[in-house]
């Protein structure tokens, strides 16, 4: 998506200087069958600047086929669209020198915020009949803290999203209804592979949701 200048760069002042690096803009159809909502990009997508391109990425596409989708049925964004890093000091295993890396974190609250006017840019702008949301800080950016990906995953929510009131300065509830199903975030089974049964009946819930949506618009 092409976002307003003005607005990607009063997104990089509110981020005020903090440790992120690149802006990697969400993609995908303007008309999507769902929205996806992620964290944040990680290097790979900093680098090539396409949402979910790395590992995580590659099991999205999967569960996306399983729906007999592509990335050109849906719209993929994060709540942040920087790449949040840490700064580590360690020893080379190979030279056995000391050596600074840069790896991937979680973006802290006080991001989320800050990239806030971008999200709400996208879903004004899409108007999506469905958001699924993956992991807990695309779902708590949208829902607030009460909601877990581990309680509320794979279970669809109707009702008001967080959005940036009109100063900016805190999140209200929308006026606008929508529908949002928590979904566990791809890298989830990297980590934990007895969540497969879980993550397979979520995929299996959304398909059925998308399939009534499709009815819906054609009655």
């Amino acid at each position: 998506m092409n976002y307003p200048t003005t607005l990607v760069k009063e997104v990089k002042q509110r981020m005020n200087n903090r440790p992120v690096e690149g802006f990697v803009a969400g993609q995908g159809s303007l008309k999507p069958k769902i929205m996806f909502v992620g964290e944040a990009p990680g290097k790979n997508e900093v680098e090539n600047h396409i949402p979910f391109s790395g590992q995580a990425g590659k099991e999205l596409m999967a569960c996306l086929e399983g729906l007999k989708l592509t990335r050109a049925d849906v719209y993929i964004t994060s709540a942040v669209r920087s790449r949040p890093y840490r700064v580590v000091e360690r020893i080379n295993k190979r030279t056995h020198e000391k050596e600074i890396v840069y790896p991937n974190r979680t973006p802290t609250k006080a991001e989320v915020f800050a990239h806030a006017p971008i999200l709400d840019y996208e879903i004004a702008k899409i108007k999506p009949d469905l958001i699924a949301t993956l992991g807990n800080i695309g779902l708590q950016r949208l829902l607030g803290k009460d909601h877990t990906v581990s309680k509320n995953h794979g279970q669809l929510y109707v009702g008001p999203v967080l959005e940036l009131n009109k100063q900016k300065t805190h999140y209200e509830w929308s006026k606008k209804t929508y529908r949002i199903v928590p979904l566990f975030h791809p890298a989830a089974i990297f980590y934990n592979r007895s969540l497969a049964p879980l993550i397979k009946q979520d995929w299996e819930i959304l398909d059925t949701l998308i399939n009534d949506t499709r009815k819906g618009s054609s009655e």
